[in-house]
């Protein structure tokens, strides 16, 4: 994006000098339609160098969660200059809506825009800037936290990440082994983790009761502008797991219990191969991942290949996990210099390839949304955002002989690809069911918080792995999932964009050249449709009723049988 209202050699590094920008906004005079779209220009221009630099300081800070000073530049902007944006910012969207000639605006173009403006009016509170600053302070803990855990084995210092590549190791003494380190230094942060969970229940509640809403739950899918579903729906969806995909999660679990041949199926099984083969090895290093993606890519669309060396000679990507490192993957728009950041820790393993497409699938959402106007425009949803990115995981696995040239590595590879598919709806809507009742329940004690965990995840357990002894273990599972911490209620749209993608990857496997039309036709238009409206475009439904859940797990098990 070229700046045409912030000087090109403009850098944020205090409020003092940004605040100008933000007052000429405020007080400039709009006597007609055009000078309405030229002043929405400037302001999109001005959000997109805050969004740039507020993303890069948090990018630096995951990269290198020991430096002391990239923590700081996070923090100062979170506690310095975001509490200032803020309540500008509303008096800037009142000054939108509430223009004379905001009703000529073109009505399709900006009916998502002004709906979710409106929404923001809607809920801020300036009581509740010191609150929000205080949560995404805290908030960031958690990745000091688990970017700090480390376990030695065989001599060496590693990363829980780099550690869990044991878990796969054909011999099980090694493997309980492996297991029992991880989860003894996880123990040793478990009261941590509970002090800070708690810290940030009850702040989020305090946010939820400032802005008139009864819990955190209700005020959160509001403020997520979740226009398109209700609540009722996401306790149904949790509901539809529970009946139509744990039962071939339960039996695909059965079945492996009896290819390992062990009466005692344990939590350090789950992982091994059930044929008793060595670990699939998709890559060798970042660059190695780099390089398959790109040819992995082309096979699609060359231009989904081209996206990906862009960012490779950009230096847009950190793929390797190291020590200090924050936990996790990710992708980060940037959108004023328009090529998207791909954050992960990778160690060699096939969940790291697909991990590497997942992104890889943001990362071409975001090229795509290149041309719209607006900064809001190119902000979809996340049961948008992550379609693009759920969707590629699977429509990618047609082409992974890139990574596994071995016909039977790439069928093993394919097998673990549809089981995880099918693991994966059982644990997001435990995690979604367990925020639900977390919310509604903001006064819990920890030891409710574990009761109430376990019993969810007796409901979408398969019941098959014997946690005899490691009862502690289980109880404490939850504290790995980032998002309860770091993004409350973002979780399910995993699910409903899982199922999407199961629908696109079905419609590539009848149509390849029309599925990839109407897969990037779907995502250009950013957030300008409603969801229902996209997923239509993508040539799929919106859709999670039991009937949908049942049709689309019947089909991922039936593509399984095949292999």
């Amino acid at each position: 994006m070229q700046r045409n209202y912030i000087p090109k050699d403009f850098t944020i590094t205090t409020w003092e000098l940004l605040e100008p920008y933000f007052k000429d906004l405020q007080n400039r005079t709009i006597s007609s339609e055009a000078e309405l779209e030229k002043w929405l220009k400037d302001y999109n221009e001005l959000g997109a160098v805050v969004s740039e630099n507020m993303a890069w300081r948090y990018i630096k800070m995951t990269c290198d969660t020991a430096n002391e000073e990239l923590r700081n530049s996070f923090n100062d902007f979170v506690v310095n200059i975001e509490p200032h944006i803020s309540p500008i910012s509303n008096e800037l969207n009142k000054k939108l809506v509430e223009s004379p000639f905001v009703n000529s605006l073109n009505k399709d173009k900006y009916f998502v825009y002004l709906r979710g403006i409106k929404n923001s009016i809607e809920l801020f509170r300036e009581k509740n800037i010191p609150l929000l600053t205080e949560l995404q302070q805290k908030e960031q803990h958690f990745g000091e936290i688990s970017g700090a855990q480390s376990i030695e084995h065989n001599g060496e210092k590693m990363t829980l990440q780099k550690a869990s590549v044991f878990l796969k190791d054909l011999n099980r003494n090694v493997r309980e082994e492996v297991y029992h380190k991880i989860q003894n230094r996880r123990a040793q942060d478990e009261t941590s983790l509970n002090d800070l969970y708690t810290e940030l229940i009850k702040l989020r509640h305090q946010v939820a009761l400032n802005t008139g809403f009864k819990n955190f739950r209700d005020f959160k899918h509001q403020s997520l502008g979740r226009f398109d579903y209700t609540v009722k729906d996401c306790l149904n969806f949790h509901d539809a797991v529970q009946k139509h995909v744990v039962p071939l999660v339960t039996e695909q679990e059965k079945k492996r219990k009896e290819l390992l041949k062990l009466n005692d199926y344990r939590p350090w099984d789950k992982e091994v191969d059930a044929e008793g083969k060595p670990p699939l090895k998709p890559f060798t290093n970042g660059k190695d991942l780099t390089e398959k993606t790109i040819d992995c890519f082309n096979k699609i669309d060359p231009w989904f290949a081209d996206c990906v060396k862009t960012m490779d000679k950009m230096g847009r990507l950190d793929l390797e996990s190291r020590l200090g490192k924050a936990p996790g993957g990710y992708q980060y728009p940037l959108y004023e210099t328009e090529i998207p950041f791909i954050f992960m820790n990778a160690v060699g393993l096939h969940r790291d390839m697909v991990t590497m497409v997942h992104e890889g699938g943001h990362a071409i959402h975001s090229f795509l949304d290149i041309p719209l106007d607006l900064v809001d425009f190119k902000s979809p949803p996340s049961e948008v955002a992550e379609l693009a990115s759920m969707s590629m995981e699977l429509i990618s696995m047609e082409h992974w002989d890139s990574f596994f040239p071995n016909a039977d590595d790439l069928k093993r590879a394919k097998r673990q690809q549809l089981e995880s598919v099918l693991d994966a709806l059982p644990w997001i809507a435990a995690v979604d069911k367990f925020q639900h009742w977390i919310y509604e329940s903001p006064e819990h004690s920890v030891a409710d918080r574990y009761v109430a965990w376990t019993q969810i995840m007796k409901d979408f357990g398969s019941g098959v792995v014997n946690y005899e002894g490691l009862e502690a273990n289980l109880k404490r599972r939850w504290q790995v999932q980032l998002h309860l911490f770091e993004v409350p209620f973002y979780y399910i749209e995993y699910g409903f964009a899982q199922l999407g993608a199961i629908a696109v990857w079905r419609n590539y496997k009848k149509n390849p050249k029309q599925a990839i039309e109407q897969y990037k036709a779907a995502l250009a238009l950013g957030y300008t449709k409603t969801i229902p409206e996209i997923y239509k475009a993508a040539g799929i439904e919106f859709n999670f009723s039991p009937e949908y859940v049942k049709e689309l797990a019947l089909f991922v098990k039936s593509e399984y049988d095949k292999l």
